[in-house]
């Protein structure tokens, strides 16, 4: 793809997640408009707002893989990869702030955000298992609270940088399910 193109496209992508997060009734054309680019180029490419809507979630998840991946769970020190994760899903969040229970209609979709789950789920015992986080806490519970804490970065955090907002999350959530291990610095 051309560089004039893929930017195109990640602008078209973008600006389609925030408009979505927004309305999620709103239209290609609208989409297009607000990116600035001819409704007939985002047609060639996407032949409906459904297709345009997987682009979003696939560009999503890709930023959500993408952000595990850097984290290292299975190989940095625990507090660097859980402070590396927060940082990179808050910076997801905010670029692709689009509602994830849509994704369930694409079962490809669905499948892979359960993975990304399943591999914060992993770390998370990880981190239960090397002693920073306490043991005995019901099953998902920490992961659910993180990924909560994650999704209000986007509304309540939004006076702070993706950096000052994982420092509040990362620090919000040992305080919470954290052990004196846990207590320590986080980056």
């Amino acid at each position: 793809m051309r560089a004039d193109a893929a930017r195109n496209l990640e602008l078209l992508l973008t600006t389609g997640a925030r408009m979505l997060a927004e309305d999620p009734a709103a239209s290609i054309a609208a989409i297009a408009a607000e990116a600035g680019l001819d409704r007939r180029t985002v047609y060639r490419r996407f032949t409906s707002r459904e297709e345009l809507l997987s682009a979003v979630y696939q560009a999503r998840l890709d930023a959500i893989e993408a952000a595990i991946d850097a984290a290292r769970f299975h190989e940095a020190p625990v507090p660097e990869a859980l402070h590396r994760y927060v940082q990179g899903i808050v910076r997801v969040n905010r670029t692709w702030p689009t509602d994830v229970s849509r994704m369930r209609s694409d079962p490809e979709i669905w499948a892979r955000r359960q993975r990304a789950i399943e591999e914060v789920d992993r770390f998370i015992k990880r981190a239960t298992i090397e002693g920073f986080l306490r043991a005995g806490l019901p099953a998902r519970w920490p992961g659910s609270v993180l990924g909560s804490l994650l999704r209000l970065s986007t509304e309540d955090l939004s006076v702070l940088n993706d950096v000052q907002a994982a420092d509040v999350i990362v620090g919000t959530f040992l305080r919470a399910f954290g052990t004196a291990k846990g207590a320590g610095p986080w980056r």
